[in-house]
């Protein structure tokens, strides 16, 4: 596969950085160790996914044994209040590859937050009740439905927050939400701005869609708002220039677009050229539109 040269966008002092690469060469060529604040990264699962460029169907050993390589340079690149944010699925059939992901993580990171990304959720009119704004017994989200006598449909998938010490402050209230019952708001000291933290419960559904192939051109990729708001939660400073974030997978470039947003550094990568393509795309595309500007490969591309 030929590898294409960084692609970078520049804003001010800040960097986004997009590679076509493998992440294991690429994290020991491009990032330093400790210097990396937040890694927010979909991995691919095992479950025989088809990609373009990867086979998602190892044995199971070499899965997790890479799974432990890759998650081993992340921590080595973690600085000492870093975050990682992975998201792991599974399928009706084989629902233990979290767990398994997990217990490798944890050879390296301690576990902090186990985050529930719901994607669809039914309520009925009966468990509402009557101080919320519903009316009426509601289902919402997408889900992949399955024809099974012996499996429900998987509605949701883990965000393992991962930290050297487990004990890294967060900005709770950065994805915080508003107190239906108001009365709440004077009877709780810390709820004087009317915001509490939101659990660890984050309904994102996708966006709806016409054409997967041109909208959303990859079997298994997340929101933006995931990302988004797991950047958000372990916390913005004032010079919001200095924080870094990275994703080892990529993909189309989700995490990058939530990084041009927020208005942090980043540094992906992907091996799948067109993957990579299409997330330079979408990259420069988001970019532009927020004063980032396109820089041909310079000094910025080496390790930082």
């Amino acid at each position: 596969m030929t590898k294409r040269s960084p692609f970078i966008l520049e804003h001010g002092q800040r960097i986004c950085r997009a590679i076509n690469t493998d992440c294991l060469p690429g994290m020991s060529e491009y990032v330093k160790p400790g210097t990396i604040d937040v890694v927010v990264t979909s991995p691919p699962y095992n479950l025989g996914t088809a990609y373009g460029a990867y086979d998602d169907a190892l044995p199971r050993n070499d899965y997790l044994d890479w799974t432990d390589q890759w998650i081993g340079t992340v921590a080595e690149r973690l600085s000492d209040q870093g975050s990682l944010f992975l998201n792991v699925g599974s399928k009706p059939s084989d629902p233990t590859v979290p767990f398994e992901v997990l217990a490798r993580a944890q050879r390296h990171l301690k576990l902090q937050n186990v985050i529930h990304w719901v994607k669809s959720i039914s309520i009925q009119e009966e468990d509402i009740g009557s101080a919320s704004p519903l009316n009426g017994s509601v289902s919402i989200g997408h889900f992949k439905p399955i024809n099974s006598p012996r499996f429900l449909n998987d509605c949701h998938e883990y965000i393992f927050h991962l930290t050297r010490s487990g004990s890294v402050a967060l900005d709770r209230l950065a994805v915080g939400v508003s107190y239906q019952d108001k009365s709440n708001v004077s009877r709780w000291k810390s709820a004087g701005n009317d915001r509490r933290c939101r659990g660890n419960t984050w309904f994102i559904p996708y966006r709806t869609i016409r054409s997967r192939a041109k909208q959303r051109p990859h079997p298994a990729t997340f929101p933006v708002k995931i990302p988004q708001m797991c950047i958000q939660l372990h916390g913005l400073p004032d010079n919001s220039s200095s924080l870094k974030v990275m994703d080892p997978f990529l993909g189309i470039g989700n995490t990058a677009l939530a990084c041009l947003d927020l208005g942090v550094d980043f540094t992906g990568f992907e091996i799948d050229p067109d993957y990579f393509a299409e997330a330079c795309r979408q990259i420069k595309t988001v970019g532009s539109e927020s004063g980032w500007s396109h820089e041909e490969e310079s000094t910025k591309g080496a390790l930082t």
